[in-house]
């Protein structure tokens, strides 16, 4: 059994220094002291009133700092008249019908894919998207189904024409 050399790391069962007593503490040093602790005089440093940041440079409006500006005047980096936010514009129902219609009945998503995409010309609404998924879903399945139909017809017509009894 080998024991830890003597200095090394101190036995954690053992109460250690508190900190500001260990060995090579310099309580001069600015490292050492609160950066959270309240100045000595109990006043702020900066010259401004305690909670206030401090000030570098005037602000452009000349309002102290925290403050917002007066009723109509902009703010920083704002522009004078803002436009009031109308929120987004509402999505298409015939472009939904058209997305879900792709999987229950293809021709019928074709054709309300063609109107909700007109729809949304002429209003402006949201929903282009699902409009042009809801029209190609509709004419790969619709076509694929039509190739289905079409071999089905042609292997019973082929397996008809040789048959002999």
């Amino acid at each position: 059994m080998t024991y830890p050399p003597a200095g090394g790391t101190p036995d954690p069962y053992q109460p250690q220094q508190p900190f500001g007593q260990q060995p090579g503490y310099d309580p001069t040093s600015p490292y050492s002291q609160d950066p959270y602790a309240a100045p000595a005089s109990g006043a702020p440093t900066s010259g401004q009133p305690f909670g206030q940041p401090p000030a570098y440079g005037a602000p452009a409006s000349g309002q102290p700092y925290g403050q917002p500006p007066p009723y109509g005047q902009p703010g920083y980096g704002q522009p004078y008249a803002q436009q009031p936010y109308m929120g987004a514009a509402p999505t298409n129902t015939m472009a939904i019908l058209s997305l879900v219609f792709a999987f229950v009945f293809a021709p019928a998503a074709i054709v309300m894919g063609h109107v909700a995409r007109k729809q949304i010309r002429q209003t402006g609404e949201s929903g282009s998207g699902l409009a042009t998924a809801g029209l190609w879903l509709g004419y790969i399945i619709t076509i694929s189904y039509a190739l289905f139909c079409a071999i089905i017809v042609i292997a019973s017509i082929a397996s008809s024409g040789n048959t002999t009894y």
